[in-house]
C-alpha cells in the first residue's frame, strides 16, 4: 500500500513517522517547503502547488486538518476514489490501549488534561494524546495503560474505527462552518465518537447542553450525564459537585475545599472524573485533583485590576459558544470581541444583558459594530487601541474581558499570541496609570480604589 501524507505539520510529521515504523512506504505533501524540514530524510516528499498527478499509484491519503474536504487536493482525492484518513485512523489501527476519547465545540482540551491528571494521580500510566500532549501516532505499543484523546471534528471527519471505552461528549454549538460547510455535516462529524459503543463502554455528556442531549439519544452504549448544577442522588445521576464533594457513579467522594468555578468548569470536572473512575482511577484522587483546578492562561484568567475594575483575559474563546460561557460568569461586561467569524453567528455577543459595552476589532468588527443596535460599542485597528478603548468605558464592578467569539489569524498566529498581547497592553496600561502618566478613567473606579 502506497500513503500519501497531505500535511507536513505535527500530526502529519507523527503519520509518517509511524508509517516509517509499520514499515510502510509513503511521501509526504505540503505546499510549503520548509514544512518539510523535519521530515525523515529516508521518506519521499513533495512541495510546491498541488498537482493530482501525485495522486498515481496512491492507494490511500493520509489528510491534516488543514486540508478542507471541499477544496484540493481533498476533492481529487474523493474523484479518484482514494479512501482518505485522518491522523487518528491510522494511529487507533496500531493501539494496544484503552482510550478516552473526548470532544465538545469548547471545554475538551480542559477536560482531556484533568481526566489524565486524575488517572496519573491514582497510579495509572495515562498518556493525554491528539491536539495536546502527544500526537497519537507517537503512543508507542507498551508505554501507557490508558491514552487520553482529545478529538476535533476534523479529525473525526475521517475516522473510522475508533472505539473508545469512554467517549466524551461536552457540547456542540456553531462552529468550523468554513470547514464542513454546514452546521449538520458539523454536528454528524462530531457525532462520530460514539458510533462503536457497546455495552460495555460509557458514554458521558453534559446533560445541560441540548447538542449534548441530543446525541446521548441516539448513542449506543451505557450514559453517565453530568452536570455543573447541583447533580442528582441516584444511580442514574446526573453526576456532578454536591455540597459536600463530587458525586459519582459509585457515590460521593468527598472534597475539603470545593473549587470556586462557574458551570462550565464544574461540568468538565464531572466529565473528567466520571471517566476517568471508569476506567480505574480513585475517587478519592479524582476529587483531589478536582480540588486543585484552576484557570489556565488565556481561559478566564484574571490579569490585572485597578479600583473596581478587572481585566480578564479569555483568548481560548474562539466562538460564540465559549464566549457566553465567559460573559454570563460577571455581572457587567466591557467586552473585546471580534476576529475572523468562520460563518458563525455572533448576534448572542451583541444581545447578552450584562454587556454594558464593546470594543469590536478584527476582520469582522464592523459586522459586530452593526449588529450591536442599542449596544454602545467603538471599533478598534488594534489590541493596543482596543484596550485603551475598553478601559476609558470601564467603571467601578465592571469587568473588562477579552472573549473574542472567533479565531484570531487576521491579525494574530494563535490564540496564545493574542491574549499574550492582551496581556502586554493591559500591563502597560495599568503601569501608566499606577505611575500617573495616563488619567484614570473612568473616575468611578479611581474613587473606588
Amino acid at each position: 500500500m502506497h500513503t500519501l501524507v497531505l500535511g507536513a505539520g505535527i500530526s502529519g510529521q507523527a503519520a509518517s513517522r509511524l508509517l516509517t515504523r509499520l514499515g510502510m512506504e509513503h511521501r509526504i505533501y505540503d505546499r510549503s517547503a520548509d514544512a518539510l524540514d523535519g521530515a525523515s530524510a529516508e521518506v519521499e516528499t513533495a512541495a510546491g502547488e498541488w498537482d493530482p498527478s501525485m495522486l498515481a499509484g496512491v492507494s490511500l491519503v493520509v489528510a491534516s486538518p488543514g486540508f478542507m474536504p471541499h477544496l484540493p487536493p481533498l476533492t481529487d482525492v474523493r474523484a479518484a476514489g482514494i479512501p482518505i484518513w485522518s491522523e487518528v485512523e491510522l494511529a487507533v489501527r496500531h493501539l494496544d490501549c484503552p482510550v478516552i476519547a473526548i470532544t465538545g465545540t469548547n471545554g475538551k482540551t480542559t477536560v482531556c488534561r484533568q481526566t489524565t491528571e486524575m488517572l496519573q494521580e491514582s497510579g495509572i500510566n495515562a498518556v493525554a494524546a491528539g491536539n495536546i500532549g502527544v500526537p497519537i501516532s507517537d503512543v508507542l505499543p507498551g508505554t501507557c495503560e490508558v491514552v487520553v484523546l482529545e478529538i476535533s471534528s476534523f479529525q473525526l471527519e475521517y475516522t473510522y474505527s475508533l472505539a473508545p471505552r469512554v467517549s466524551v461528549f461536552m457540547n456542540v454549538a456553531d462552529d468550523h462552518v468554513d470547514w464542513h460547510r454546514s452546521l449538520i455535516a458539523y454536528r454528524m462529524a462530531k457525532g462520530r465518537i460514539s458510533r462503536h459503543l457497546s455495552d460495555r463502554d460509557l458514554l458521558v455528556y453534559d446533560e445541560g447542553d441540548p447538542g449534548a442531549v441530543a446525541h446521548a439519544l441516539g448513542a449506543p452504549g451505557r450514559q453517565a450525564p453530568v452536570t455543573g448544577a447541583e447533580p442528582g442522588s441516584g444511580p442514574e445521576g446526573p453526576f456532578g459537585f454536591a455540597s459536600g464533594g463530587l458525586m459519582l457513579p459509585g457515590g460521593m467522594a468527598p472534597i475539603g475545599e470545593m473549587p470556586d468555578l462557574d458551570y462550565s468548569f464544574r461540568v468538565n470536572l464531572a466529565a473528567s472524573a466520571v471517566a476517568a473512575v471508569e476506567l480505574g482511577a480513585d475517587p478519592a484522587a479524582a476529587a483531589r485533583v478536582a480540588s486543585r483546578f484552576r484557570h489556565r492562561h488565556h481561559r478566564r484568567t484574571v490579569v490585572g485590576s485597578l479600583g473596581d475594575v478587572t481585566w480578564v483575559d479569555d483568548s481560548k474563546a474562539t466562538n460564540p459558544h465559549a464566549a457566553m460561557a465567559a460573559i454570563r460568569s460577571y455581572p457587567s461586561v466591557v467586552l473585546i470581541a471580534g476576529g475572523v467569524r468562520k460563518g458563525l453567528d455572533l448576534s448572542p455577543l451583541v444581545r447578552a444583558p450584562n454587556v454594558r459595552y464593546m470594543v469590536a476589532m478584527g476582520e469582522c468588527g464592523p459586522d459586530l459594530v452593526e449588529m450591536a443596535a442599542d449596544l454602545p460599542t467603538a471599533l478598534a485597528e488594534t489590541m493596543e487601541e482596543a484596550v485603551r478603548m475598553a478601559s476609558d468605558q470601564a467603571r467601578a464592578g465592571d469587568t473588562v474581558l477579552l472573549s473574542p467569539g472567533t479565531t484570531g489569524f487576521d491579525m494574530f498566529t494563535c490564540y496564545e499570541h493574542r491574549g499574550n498581547v492582551f496581556i502586554q497592553h493591559v500591563d502597560e496600561y495599568l503601569g501608566r496609570v499606577r505611575a500617573g502618566r495616563e488619567p484614570r478613567a473612568p473616575a468611578s473606579a479611581a474613587a473606588a480604589e
